[in-house]
């Protein structure tokens, strides 16, 4: 390791260390339970994708301090939160929130990662038990998902361009609802039945563990179906709005559609996940890390492009509800792609990642004395929302995984 780079990994890692106790946040109003917060810039907030990135970041930091109850307090509030069709709220403060449930109201919920982050807390801490007697809500929560947000291909659907995480993704952003077969919400759904498939069995529920199992293999199907492009060798989301089949039209009688999506071939990091899930086949994997490594779309001086630099789309700027997700590069993107890497043994790329990364958050830190929430590609400038902490703690974790490595 060069001396420029340890001395960004070890800003980082002085800056995580002295500043990590600013994302927790003590029980208050309806919120019954310590939390995690995205950091010093965020009050009394709990959002579903950010606490559970958050604590893999803190539990490192954390460094053998005890910060279990507010790990455990992301997932029970959430999971206390849960109304009776099975739906959890995005986000939750202590007052009412414009997140909050309302029945009869088609909304966007809690994205597929609450069982991952039980899991994660689970197998750091050995053991289950925990979560036992709220169980039942997990496996309810994701039943609300195949119940109402399933299309007849199998593959999930976003109700809404509400708080989808990527926010203004273009194949979500501005469609119609519950048109995009997301897939950023069917990768998270495979990681989430597995992760249940897991908690199920550190209970002892044999059954349960292999039903959620056999239902996370079906949906690795579907997706490597529905989503993989053979000719572009990626992975995308896929178009759900179409005109239904009608047997009695006499101009499409003789020769109905035999096909049930459409691939959206808009190039979104997301399809990067096929590497995270372990969705992707050894061969598709080599064609992916061909799409991602080209400079042209994805790969730049700071890390992955969160949209391909020769979409129409893809767009630079400071904004915020929604976030730009059309181009900026975020730090969550930057370390599930580094993960996805290592799991597929392209260890020299993600050391290549891994390295992008903590020279543009350490410069931040260094200049700044603090992180944004996401940078420019080109410059490693912060964009926008400075001192946003949340995923971008992750750096940390860059930082320690390079020294060791």
């Amino acid at each position: 390791m060069t001396n420029e780079l340890q001395q960004y990994c070890t800003a980082i890692e002085e800056y995580a260390k002295s500043s990590f106790r600013h994302c927790f946040r003590e029980a208050k109003g309806k919120i019954r339970h310590p939390f995690i917060v995205p950091g010093s810039t965020y009050q009394y907030e709990l959002w579903d994708w950010d606490s559970w990135l958050t604590d893999y970041a803190l539990s490192e930091i954390a460094d053998g301090q005890d910060i279990t109850e507010y790990e455990y307090g992301c997932v029970l509030n959430f999971l206390e939160h849960q109304d009776e069709e099975g739906r959890i709220p995005i986000n939750i403060t202590p007052d009412k929130s414009i997140f909050d449930l309302v029945p009869g109201k088609k909304d966007n919920i809690h994205k597929p990662c609450l069982a991952q982050h039980a899991l994660f807390l689970s197998e750091r801490t050995g053991t289950a038990e925990w979560l036992r007697d709220t169980f039942p809500s997990v496996e309810k929560f994701i039943g609300w998902y195949e119940n109402n947000s399933r299309h007849e291909s199998g593959l999930f659907f976003w109700t809404n361009d509400f708080a989808i995480g990527v926010d203004n993704d273009p194949c979500t952003f501005y469609r119609p609802d519950g048109s995009c077969g997301s897939i950023l919400l069917n990768c998270l759904m495979y990681k989430e039945m597995l992760a249940v498939s897991k908690l199920a069995e550190m209970l002892g529920y044999v059954e349960k563990a292999s039903l959620w199992a056999e239902k996370a293999e079906n949906l690795k199907a579907v997706i490597r179906d529905k989503c993989w492009d053979e000719r572009d060798g990626f992975y995308y989301s896929v178009d759900l709005n179409l005109t239904p089949v009608d047997p009695d039209r006499w101009l499409h009688s003789g020769a109905p559609r035999h096909w049930n999506t459409l691939l959206m071939r808009v190039d979104v990091w997301s399809g990067f996940l096929a590497l995270w899930t372990g969705i992707a086949t050894d061969e598709e994997a080599e064609r992916i890390v061909e799409h991602l490594t080209d400079t042209r779309t994805f790969w730049a001086n700071y890390g992955v492009r969160s949209l391909s630099r020769l979409e129409k789309m893809y767009l630079v700027r400071k904004s915020g509800n929604p976030s730009c997700w059309l181009g900026p590069i975020w730090g969550n993107v930057n370390y599930l792609v580094f993960e996805g890497l290592l799991r597929y043994g392209y260890r020299d790329l993600a050391k290549e990642l891994a390295e992008k990364s903590v020279v543009m958050f350490g410069r931040d830190i260094i200049k700044c004395g603090e992180m944004h929430e996401y940078y420019d590609p080109d410059t490693g400038e912060g964009v926008h929302n400075q001192g946003f902490q949340s995923w971008n703690l992750l750096a940390f974790n860059f930082a320690k995984w390079l020294e060791t490595n």
